[in-house]
This record gives structure tokens, C-alpha cells and sequence, in this order.
């Protein structure tokens, strides 16, 4: 008996993802939109699962997915009898085409509704935030413009204009476009996105994104929470015209804020709204106290009326965050430091004629010269200093040349300098720690303590959510041929990071209903990220193993906490053990 080994391949966690796509029904859904044409080998619910699987395993090109995944021993997984040639560049960028024209929002608020459908999510609050996808290459802003105008004339979908913008992966030298998404709090999977020119604004993003969200129609949904970009006029006056509720961090430059703060700290200390335990084991568990209070303020309307009108406000006073404001303080104050003594050096190097030039000069320093406006500018946040005019004696150069007589005395004259002083300004324990939120939501329908647990999910789950998205083995910065194709792919990748998030979700859910552990990076965990999830799977190939003329398939690297994966997705563990039809 003759036994060979006519192949290895690494599949790796991509078997484990193709499954969730299948559970989902992403390819049935697709196809039902966008109907396969006989004379294609690759249907576009095929293609986007390949694109999602290219995704996902870090090489995105669309020259390279065919043959990526025929490494990866994942072509007869994901179709029976198709070949890497099927899945090149113009085939897939068809697919992309269509998928643009299908309505991009539309289709994947189709999948994303089956995906809470499949897992029996609940989404009571629905999570606002932006992130940006860097492009390669030149794009031509007059055709997008073009194409931008026509199709706001019609019902056609608008193409993103990449541009550059405020970066948010650090790459200022590339051009972008815009994700907008709407991220469910607790599990953070996104439920709604769309597609920015690269240069919009967060603030002029926000009630575009209320508009689409309204559309959606999700019953069960309280509202949206979003950072302090979208407390404005116009977001509250849609929120009150829309009946919609809204709940956003006041930023610090409000006045109301500054009143809010001050009724806090007189009335503390307020009831305690929500206590968490320390990150560690030594720490002291974290409290927020907070009480809410209602004001009035001024909120405009679609037609562009603006008027008062109440809005309740959280003020929240956090131990954890006094303790960390307080050691930022003091960091920042030291760094000052060094500023300022730069600062005094370069002002008491001058010297003035007469006395009036030196106090116009330290009037223009306080920020009250001539020309100046409104408020005293803040140059500086933990000092204070203090500038008076000071005379002393200048001895200058003789106008004449050679050594003069030791009868004539030294010239002199008196000049002016102005003399800095410095005071470090502490910072009290009643200044730190307070934050307030603004909400549209009443007393009855949410109390202090779910406001403020709704919006500590926007930094504990939909922050790293959207981190995924910079990471390089999620999306690099790419070229594509048309705009169009962008965005196409830019919601595939929104797809994989629902993917993503779904198995995070179930595998922690499941691990901690079976009371049972993965490997994680230290040691055995029952709340493995999915990067470690994934990674887990690194070691698993599939072996071809040619006995005499038979072809047998064995999976090399299986362990049980892959099957345990597997259990807690819903996934037939067939997908390893043999190819499923």
C-alpha cells in the first residue's frame, strides 16, 4: 500500500468563518437581490463571501483572492468544482459593481437584521461613530463631483469622493473615505453604516446618520449614543422633532456644562448610579455618582427655526476619572512648566525705550492689546502668570570710535523690561472627576443609572470594535479602479466586523453559560477576544493523503477547544472534518 502526501493547506480559522457566512445566509440573500447570470461561474453571494474570507484573512487585493484562497485549500469549500481563474480581478470587481448599485445601506441592513435574527441579539441602544479607510493611488475629485451631482438628482446611490481629511489612522499623505456606522452597545456589531466623502465632518455627519437611522425603523431600539460631536442645535432639534432619543457628552467649552458641573459640586455628594470593580484584583472598585437635572437651551428645527427648549442633563462625578484627571494634571502641568520658563527667557530678553511701550507690550502678552475681542485667550491651562514693568540701567556703545578719556564718564541710559512671574496653578479635588451627558430620553422611559450605562459602552465596546478596522490584518490601505468599488468593499469589510463581533459574542456567552475555557494569550479565559478566537486556529491544516488510488482528507491540528468554538457558533464541525457541499 503506497501512501503520499499530495498536498497541505493551511486553512486555518477561514473554514470557521465561511460557516457563520453560511449560518447567516449572506450568499442566499445576496443572490436573492442580485440574481446569478447563467453564464457566470461565480454568483455575486459567492464572490462576497470570497471577498469576506479575503478580508479576513489580511489580503484584500482582488488580483490575489482567487489564489489566496486556493492556498488556503478553501476553494471547493467555498464552491464544488470552482478554480482560482473563476475568482479574479474583473470578475470581482463585477460583483462589486452590482453591490453598489443594489444599495449598499439597504443590502447590508438586510444581513445585519438576520444576523440579530440568527443569534437572537437584542440592540436597545444603537452606538454612533466614524472611522476612515485610507486609498492608494489618484482619484479623480471632478468625476466623483460629476457623478455626485447627477446622482443627487436621482435615486441612484451617491459615490464617495476620496479625499483628504482628518486621518484617523495616521495617514494625512493618503486620501480616505468615510465609515459611518451604527454599532449595537453590549455585543458592539454594527447594525447601520454609510459611506462618506473623505473629507466630511463628524459634526455634519451626525443628522445625516439620525436620518438614516430613522429610515431603518428598528422597533425595540431606544436611541442613539454618540461622543460630543453631535451635541449641536440641529442634531437636538431633530432628535425632539423625530421623537428619537439621543444621549452625547456635553463638550467642556458649553456653558451649560460649566452650570451643570457647579450644581453638582454644590450639591454633592450625589446617589450612586452605577459601582464596577477595579481592573485588578488591588484596585478599589469604581464608582460614578450622578443625579439629573433639567435646563434649557436652544435647539433648531428643520426649517430652521430656533428656539428653547428643556433638555435633561446627567451630571456624573466619577472616583476613577478625578484619579486620572489628577494624575494628567500633574503630568501636563510639568510639561507646561518647560514651556513657560521658554517663555519668560524669550519676554525678559526685550528691553523697551519709555514706559508705555513696555506695558503695551505686557497688555499684548495678558491677550488685552489692541485688537483683541471677546474673551481673555487661555495661553496657559496650569499656570498663572504675572508681568510688571521694571527700570534698570543700560550701559550702550559709544557712538564714537577708539578708547575714551578716563575723564568722560560711561554712557548710560534707563531702560524698560518686563519681569514674569510664575504660579503653579493647583487644580482642587471638587474640579475633578465630573462629566455631563444630554439626553432626549425622559425619566420614565431610561433612569440616570442606564443613561450612563449606555454611554460607558461607547468606549468599552464600539472604540474597539472600530479599531479592528486599522488593523493590518483587517484592511490595508488599498487602490481600487472607481469610487463605486470603494465603498462596495468598504461594506464588506463592515461585514467581516460583524462577522467578527458575532464570534467574540457567542464564544464568551457560551464559555461562561458551559463554565468552561479557551487558551487565551495568559493562560485559560472564558472572555477571549476574537482575535484570540481566531488565532487559535492557526495550527489546523487540511492533509491530502493519496492511499494507492484513493484520496483520503485528514485535518491536522484539531483540538477541542477548536470543537468548543465551533459548538458556540452554531457551526457543524463537518467544516473541518470534510467538505461540505
Amino acid at each position: 500500500m503506497a501512501i503520499t502526501v499530495s498536498g497541505i493547506a493551511p486553512v486555518a480559522h477561514l473554514p470557521l468563518i465561511l460557516g457563520v457566512l453560511r449560518k447567516l445566509e449572506v450568499a442566499a440573500l445576496i443572490d436573492d437581490v442580485l440574481p446569478p447570470h447563467p453564464d457566470n461561474v461565480i454568483s455575486c453571494g459567492r464572490g462576497v463571501e470570497a471577498l469576506v474570507l479575503a478580508i479576513l484573512d489580511g489580503d484584500h487585493a482582488l488580483y490575489k483572492v482567487g489564489a489566496r484562497l486556493a492556498e488556503r485549500g478553501m476553494l471547493p469549500l467555498l464552491q464544488q468544482g470552482v478554480k482560482r481563474e473563476s475568482l479574479n480581478d474583473y470578475r470581482l470587481g463585477q460583483i462589486l459593481d452590482r453591490l453598489f448599485a443594489a444599495n449598499l445601506n439597504r443590502l447590508f441592513g438586510t444581513l445585519a437584521l438576520k444576523a440579530l435574527e440568527v443569534y437572537s441579539i437584542d440592540t436597545p441602544w444603537l452606538h454612533q461613530d466614524t472611522t476612515t479607510l485610507s486609498l492608494y493611488g489618484a482619484y479623480e475629485a471632478s468625476e466623483a463631483g460629476g457623478e455626485r451631482e447627477a446622482n443627487e438628482n436621482t435615486d441612484a446611490p451617491v459615490v464617495p469622493r476620496p479625499a483628504y481629511g482628518h486621518s484617523k489612522d495616521q495617514r494625512p499623505d493618503l486620501k480616505q473615505v468615510m465609515l459611518s456606522l451604527g454599532v449595537s452597545g453590549e455585543e458592539g456589531l454594527p447594525l447601520r453604516m454609510g459611506i462618506r466623502d473623505g473629507n466630511t465632518s463628524d459634526s455634519t455627519e451626525i443628522p445625516v446618520a439620525i436620518e438614516e437611522y430613522v429610515a431603518l425603523g428598528r422597533a425595540g431600539t431606544v436611541g442613539i449614543v454618540a461622543d460630543s460631536k453631535a451635541y449641536s442645535r440641529r442634531t437636538l432639534g431633530l432628535c425632539v422633532e423625530k421623537s428619537l432619543g439621543l444621549v452625547t457628552l456635553v463638550p467642556r467649552t458649553c456653558g451649560v456644562r460649566q452650570e451643570v458641573e457647579a450644581w453638582g459640586q454644590r450639591h454633592a455628594p450625589l446617589p450612586l448610579l452605577v459601582e464596577k470593580p477595579g481592573r485588578t484584583k488591588r484596585d478599589a472598585p469604581r464608582r460614578w455618582w450622578g443625579q439629573s437635572v433639567e435646563r434649557m437651551v436652544e435647539v433648531e428645527y428643520r426649517d430652521g427655526r430656533v428656539e428653547q427648549a428643556p433638555l435633561r442633563f446627567v451630571v456624573v462625578y466619577s472616583s476613577q476619572l478625578a484619579q486620572q484627571q489628577a494624575a494628567a494634571y500633574a503630568t501636563a502641568q510639568v510639561k507646561e512648566a518647560e514651556r513657560v520658563a521658554d517663555h519668560i527667557r524669550r519676554v525678559q530678553a526685550r528691553s523697551f525705550a519709555c514706559v508705555a511701550d513696555a506695558e503695551a507690550a505686557m497688555a499684548q502678552e495678558e491677550g488685552h492689546g489692541p485688537g483683541r475681542r471677546g474673551r481673555t485667550p487661555t495661553r496657559w491651562r496650569s499656570h498663572a502668570l504675572h508681568y510688571r514693568v521694571e527700570a534698570f540701567t543700560h550701559h550702550p556703545k559709544r557712538s564714537r570710535r577708539g578708547r575714551p578719556p578716563k575723564t568722560e564718564p560711561a554712557p548710560q541710559e534707563t531702560r524698560y523690561r518686563l519681569v514674569v512671574e510664575a504660579e503653579a496653578l493647583p487644580q482642587t479635588a471638587l474640579e475633578q472627576g465630573w462629566t455631563v451627558l444630554a439626553t432626549t430620553v425622559d425619566a420614565e422611559t431610561c433612569s440616570d443609572a442606564q443613561i450612563l450605562r449606555a454611554y460607558h459602552e461607547q468606549n468599552s465596546t464600539v472604540e474597539p470594535g472600530l479599531r479592528w478596522i486599522k488593523n493590518p490584518a483587517a484592511i490595508t490601505p488599498m487602490w481600487l479602479e472607481k469610487p463605486e468599488r470603494i465603498a462596495a468593499l468598504a461594506m464588506l469589510t463592515v461585514l467581516g466586523l460583524l462577522v467578527y463581533g458575532l464570534i467574540q459574542r457567542q464564544v464568551r456567552l457560551y464559555l461562561q453559560a458551559h463554565q468552561q475555557h479557551v487558551p487565551g494569550n495568559k493562560g485559560p479565559t472564558d472572555t477571549p477576544t476574537a482575535a484570540v478566537v481566531l488565532s487559535l486556529f492557526t495550527p489546523v491544516m487540511m492533509v491530502q493523503v493519496q492511499v494507492d488510488k484513493a484520496i483520503v482528507r485528514q485535518v491536522y491540528g484539531w483540538q477541542d477547544h477548536h470543537g468548543r468554538v465551533c459548538d458556540a457558533l452554531g457551526i457543524d464541525h463537518a467544516w473541518y472534518d470534510m467538505h461540505p457541499t
